[in-house]
């Protein structure tokens, strides 16, 4: 089991100095501007709290982990995001949750696999969004080991199957770089990324 807390915490703190005028600021998500990116997290933090529930999503439920979008960004977010957090770290604190198999966006996999998978999630579109409103981004180290072993492991050559859609092509950062910047990397991001000037 691995605590979601930190940074659950951690997306939820960002969300506070986004302002109107950040909604439409690319990020490093080549798809995805920050609204977008609002909508993924909204619709991720529901997705892996059923997962983890292993409850299937209700009638008429639409977003998907993947699926972020501009237009469907509901304007409660401010409020309604930092609740769906907190209800996803609950869910994944429940050791059921690490138990058997569960589905999130379609995809079936071990539990224990998918929490790393909601880890993964939020560490990664954590640091989007900071890099993206020009905040600072922390990982506490259980969590970024454990992304960094999980983006290492699916930058495999086996696994280039696996890796289209969720990650990039992999990034090549030095050998010595902090661990974080190495996560970041295989999954396809570049540490360096920062927004283009207007």
């Amino acid at each position: 089991m691995i605590d979601l807390e930190p940074a659950a915490d951690e997306v939820a703190r960002l969300l506070a100095a986004v302002s109107a005028d950040d909604l439409d600021r690319p990020t490093p998500c080549t798809d995805l501007d920050v609204a977008a990116l609002l909508d993924h997290l909204m619709g991720l933090s529901v997705a892996f709290r059923l997962a983890a529930d292993k409850t299937p999503p209700p009638a008429g439920y639409e977003p998907k982990p993947g699926h972020g979008s501009a237009h469907h960004l509901d304007p409660t977010w401010r409020e309604a995001l930092p609740r769906r957090l907190h209800e996803l770290v609950a869910a994944w604190r429940d050791p059921a949750a690490w138990q058997g198999s569960t589905e999130a966006g379609g995809v079936t996999m071990p539990a224990e696999v998918m929490g790393v998978v909601a880890l993964d999630e939020l560490v990664l579109h954590g640091w989007d969004l900071a890099r993206a409103t020009g905040q600072r981004f922390t990982c506490d180290p259980v969590s970024t080991g454990a992304v960094l072993s999980f983006t290492e492991t699916a930058a495999r050559p086996e696994q280039a199957g696996m890796r289209e859609g969720p990650f990039g092509p992999v990034v090549a950062v030095p050998a010595d770089a902090p661990a974080l910047d190495r996560a970041l990397g295989y999954a396809g991001r570049d540490p360096r990324w920062a927004p283009p000037r207007l």
